[in-house]
């Protein structure tokens, strides 16, 4: 099953930052939907593919939070359209069957004809040599030099820089702070955390930016299934109502500044911080945060009341301000970088 209607051109490196990424996943606006657990529903991924960007299936969103078996699932994004879409595989292996779960699914991907990878949290070396086996690509989420320089020795082929700007996992560095460490490493380079607008996205690419990895900005969408609560939460917030906190993943997790996320407070218990910085317990205490966070999101982004109130969000809510189709984000996105669009 063809992944996209588009051949990609071969690589050439005078191509300016923004076409890079274009080449890369077979699209026409450089404008990823990030993958997003739990809100990435297969609406919201062939939406923004449709429009010519491109969503990125979020493996754990696909599976436990919307239903789908996972091969399953890629055939109803592909139903919606023909279009590109792209995968998250977490490659961090917090137990071996979760990394064989994982394993397995990135060959379904495969199969199903996905040539475009999203990488994050460990080594990416196994999933860069199974794409590039296939022709596929591989991007990895970084937030500093280091973890760049590690993604490269591992065969990556572009680098998502997230920010201090992003929501869920975010960054301790500025968006050309983190452009400068890695500007010189002669990949892709994408920006990841506070682009919300279009006015955002276009200077993002004249900073020099390949794309934009827009996460919050699509929650806020028609086609994403996340609770009405959850979206008027992200159109009512400002930047300061941004928080991090421990107590849901026991790493810093950008959050909305919920009552209750207030109650909960944000610092992790000294248990879990002991545990967490031990060899041997840091493993069992990532599992047993990983058990818990998976329901307590999921439930928070499905509960129309409101009342757990745990909501993912980057500082960019300061510039959204309205629920609107995940094609008209695009479009505009577009227009205010004088790309071109599809034809429909």
């Amino acid at each position: 099953m063809p992944n996209a209607p588009y051949i990609v051109p071969s690589r050439a490196s005078a191509d300016p930052p923004a076409h890079a990424l274009c080449r890369d996943a077979g699209i026409a606006v450089p404008l990823l939907c990030g993958p997003m657990f739990p809100c990435s529903n297969p609406e919201l991924v062939a939406a923004v593919s449709a429009a010519g960007g491109m969503g990125i299936v979020q493996p754990m969103a696909l599976t436990h939070v919307h239903g789908h078996g996972f091969r399953e699932g890629l055939r109803a994004i592909r139903a919606l359209t023909p279009r590109p879409i792209g995968m998250n595989v977490l490659v961090e292996a917090s137990s071996r069957i979760y990394h064989e779960r994982m394993v397995r699914w990135l060959d379904e991907a495969l199969e199903e004809g996905i040539r475009f990878f999203v990488t994050s949290l460990g080594k990416p070396g196994w999933v860069v040599e199974r794409a590039r086996a296939a022709g596929g690509v591989v991007y990895h989420d970084v937030t500093e030099r280091k973890w760049a320089l590690k993604a490269l020795d591992a065969g990556v082929h572009g680098l998502i820089a997230v920010n201090r700007r992003a929501g869920g996992h975010s960054g301790a560095k500025g968006a050309e702070e983190l452009l400068d460490e890695l500007s010189d490493l002669g990949v892709p380079v994408v920006c990841a955390g506070g682009v919300a607008t279009p006015e955002e996205f276009a200077r993002a690419l004249a900073l020099g930016y390949a794309g934009v990895q827009m996460g919050t900005r699509f929650i806020a969408t028609h086609e994403c299934r996340a609770s009405a609560r959850y979206k008027q939460a992200v159109v009512e917030a400002g930047e300061d109502d941004i928080v991090l906190t421990e107590r849901i993943t026991g790493v810093p997790l950008a959050v909305i500044a919920t009552p209750w996320v207030q109650r909960l407070g944000t610092q992790a218990g000294p248990l879990a911080r002991w545990m967490l910085r031990g060899r041997r317990t840091k493993r069992l205490m990532r599992t047993l945060y990983a058990v818990r966070s998976t329901r307590q999101l999921r439930l928070a982004s499905l509960d129309e009341s409101g009342g757990t109130g745990c909501w993912q969000a980057g500082r960019s809510v300061a510039g959204i301000h309205e629920i609107l189709p995940a094609a008209e984000i695009v479009g505009r996105c577009a227009a205010a970088a004088r790309l071109p669009l599809p034809p429909p």
